[in-house]
């Protein structure tokens, strides 16, 4: 995957319409943001772009929108936080047809270093799904650069992110990527690519089906490679241990055997879960007061069920860090929502606040628990895109990073 890519320093923008694709899916309740974490990610690119003298277009899409477009998938609440924290009005075209007439006379009343956002950009459902042509030419006729800044939305070959490219390329404009793309392909890129060593791995979450590439890709660039969660439950059902009435992906048993047997073979460290913390059922609501105790994996009554890594398994697993150069960790060790069942994880979050390794988080659950539990600023790099992130760890080339420039 060429990484070598165009980014907003390599491009001169200076009275040129910009069109950004950036993420602004954020949390909505109520009409107001209650995470404001992907707009703050996106403002050095777009401080940047006002500077060098720019007409800024920023587009994005928010929520699924499942029924056609509607006013609480709108963009306004992200217009007016955006004019707030850039100290200059935003001018929100709120046209559900994002491309209309309306956004066609915004842009032609920019003045250089002027800021327009489009309306939701999945208003206009399958045209930007499923990548279609008159969309991604709309959306290219007003503009004369295009920058992709959605490291969250790069897994998709949308309309705003793979389509319109083309489209700019063809009428002799540039396509480049923003800071926070530029962060994520070196980070992302060069611990897969390029890792300093020892590199360990760290997967969590509940489905080994989720994560059957990166497993495999893993193993083949990582060092040690790290398993916990519900998925490793499969793992240890594989290795014939009695695991209750624990998460177990049956079609996945035998993919798990291949998996450890890959390991051996190529002479790398795969480790489970040697005690695990059990209790008689999931707890309701998932934040509920729950009885637990801490049993040896192999020893897991037929009654109950593993929901966390153990205490020994969280030694063991922070003592694999202490040595590592690079540390990348996609996935919780357990049921963290739950305070009683976040040990591990908040056990696995310490070791790597505590390492001088380059650490970085794959978006998703794992961000939400590092974030919730006071880890972010110990770690080097955290992904804003949990799919994304996956997908990269996976070593596919992403849409969104293949159809930017290369330097």
């Amino acid at each position: 995957m060429g990484l070598n890519k165009k980014s907003v320093d390599d491009i001169n923008v200076k009275g040129k319409r910009v069109l950004v694709r950036c993420d602004f899916n954020v949390p909505l309740k109520d009409g107001e943001i209650t995470d404001e974490t992907r707009i703050k990610a996106a403002l050095p690119t777009i401080q940047k772009l006002m500077k060098d003298g720019g007409k800024v277009i920023l587009c994005s899409h928010l929520g699924k929108v499942k029924n056609g477009p509607n006013e609480g998938e709108s963009l306004a609440p992200v217009a007016k936080r955006l004019s707030e924290k850039l100290g200059k009005p935003v001018n929100f075209v709120a046209d559900y047809h994002v491309t209309g007439e309306a956004a066609a006379a915004a842009v032609a009343a920019m003045n250089e270093g002027d800021v327009v956002l489009l309306q939701n950009t999945r208003f206009r459902g399958k045209e930007e799904t499923k990548n279609g042509e008159d969309f991604s030419k709309e959306l290219a006729d007003l503009c004369d650069v295009y920058v992709c800044d959605a490291f969250g939305s790069s897994h998709r070959a949308h309309a705003s992110v793979a389509g319109v490219t083309d489209v700019v390329r063809a009428k002799g404009g540039e396509c480049a990527v923003g800071y926070l793309m530029s962060k994520e392909i070196d980070f992302l890129g060069n611990a897969v690519e390029n890792p300093v060593r020892p590199f360990v791995a760290i997967l969590g979450g509940a489905k080994v089906a989720d994560k059957l590439n990166v497993i495999s890709n893993l193993l083949e660039k990582c060092d040690t490679l790290i398993i916990g969660g519900g998925m490793a439950y499969t793992f240890l059902k594989a290795k014939g241990y009695e695991i209750g009435t624990s998460l177990a992906d049956e079609e996945k048993i035998g993919y798990c055997k291949e998996m450890m047997e890959k390991a051996e073979k190529l002479g790398k460290k795969l480790l489970l879960p040697i005690d695990t913390t059990i209790a008689k059922e999931f707890p309701n609501p998932i934040d509920a007061e729950i009885e637990v105790s801490v049993v040896p994996s192999d020893a897991i009554p037929a009654d109950m069920m593993g929901l966390d890594i153990g205490t020994k398994t969280a030694e063991l697993y922070a003592d694999a860090v202490k040595s590592a150069k690079t540390v990348v960790w996609n996935g919780p060790m357990g049921v963290f929502e739950n305070p009683i069942l976040a040990k591990g994880t908040i056990a696995v979050a310490r070791s790597l606040a505590d390492t001088d390794a380059t650490t970085i988080i794959g978006g998703g659950d794992s961000a939400a628990a590092v974030n919730q539990l006071g880890f972010a600023d110990k770690m080097s790099h955290i992904s804003t895109g949990g799919g994304a992130s996956l997908e990269f760890l996976e070593g596919k080339e992403l849409p969104g990073v293949a159809a930017a420039d290369d330097k």
